[in-house]
């Protein structure tokens, strides 16, 4: 049966249906995927906002590859339905239609692993293959023991943060000629490991608010020469410049883990952020305006919301702990890091 990742032209690059971050990110992927072999690594990373295209991206990446079978690997059901949809020839929303990423038939033939309804006959015929982790887990790993090694040259991990999860690395060494690319918003996982493999592209949220991508959400950034911050294990505060916390809060795991932020430095930001939303409620008459906040874990979190219920603003917080903590119509949240303070979002940012 002919392949269509392999005998199919997409149009890409001309395309006007194509968003920037997806024509970027699939020319990173080609162009990965055309070099030396023996100097390429078996695992890369692609990073983009939400509501930047990264289903539509996950799309292409096959063609990018010329895959004969790609399995798509998402964190949950829901993600992993609306995947397969992505991917449905008879969904009139399918994305190669949509965005007129193919003229015509034949397209990739897509199958999903849920529950006891797929048989190895549907994978055979299959050129992409959706499921969700659990699946793959799930009744004694039957779908691990019964297919080959070879049997997948592409998995694409959504949410591939998750990626360097147990679970996960199973499944990557089940089929280890496979080549790799996990997809995410946030490389970052709460636990202060960092998402698998090289990342190929990376899409920066400046860029897409630039874009008109992410329309909500005007950014305003505030970078002090100088930071301190304190470390939980031994409470002593430390003075750093800017270019440091950035490099300590990429490479250093304990550093996130264990970071608070001085008294001297949280008062700063939390005042001048709150200035900047006064500021532009009279600008706008929009009185809805919002600050959100990024910690660097929970107890950093729950500092930064402390610091703005003092001056008399409501604020809450969500976390990725399993109980719950969320505060969705608070009036301001926190959006505060070490090395920034951006705002402001009205409603919510688009997710696709």
């Amino acid at each position: 049966m002919q392949n269509p990742f392999q005998s199919q032209r997409p149009d890409i690059d001309d395309n006007r249906h194509i968003r920037i971050p997806q024509r970027e990110a699939f020319q990173a992927l080609k162009n990965y995927y055309a070099s030396d072999p023996e100097e390429t690594d078996r695992e890369v990373g692609i990073v983009l906002p939400v509501g930047c295209g990264k289903s539509g991206c996950i799309t292409l990446a096959p063609f990018a590859f010329q895959s004969t079978r790609t399995l798509v690997v998402a964190p949950g059901v829901r993600i992993a339905e609306q995947l397969a949809a992505d991917f449905n020839p008879s969904n009139s929303a399918m994305f190669y239609q949509k965005c007129q990423v193919l003229a015509g038939a034949p397209y990739p033939e897509p199958v999903e692993i849920r529950g006891t309804t797929t048989n190895r006959a549907d994978l055979d015929e299959a050129h992409v293959v959706i499921t969700n982790i659990q699946q793959l887990q799930g009744d004694a790993k039957r779908w691990l023991q019964a297919l080959p090694e070879d049997y997948f040259d592409l998995i694409l991990f959504d949410e591939g943060h998750h990626s360097v999860a147990e679970s996960w690395e199973t499944l990557k060494t089940r089929f280890p000629n496979a080549r790799i690319v996990n997809f995410s918003a946030t490389p970052l996982r709460a636990d202060g490991k960092i998402m698998a493999g090289r990342v190929l592209y990376s899409y920066s949220i400046f860029r897409a608010i630039r874009d008109g991508y992410v329309k909500r959400l005007k950014a305003v950034q505030l970078n002090p020469r100088t930071l301190r911050y304190v470390r939980c294990d031994d409470t002593q505060e430390i003075e750093v410049d800017l270019a440091e916390v950035r490099r300590l809060g990429e490479t250093d795991a304990d550093f996130r883990r264990s970071i608070v932020t001085s008294t001297e430095t949280l008062n700063t930001i939390v005042d001048a952020s709150i200035r900047e939303l006064d500021r532009l409620r009279a600008e706008t008459g929009e009185g809805k305006l919002k600050i959100i906040a990024s910690a660097l874990n929970y107890e950093h979190c729950s500092q930064i919301v402390e610091a703005y219920v003092a001056r008399g603003r409501r604020a809450g917080y969500v976390h990725s702990r399993p109980m719950s903590a969320s505060c969705s119509d608070s009036k301001t949240m926190s959006l505060m890091s070490l090395s920034r303070c951006e705002s402001l979002v009205r409603d919510s940012i688009p997710r696709y």
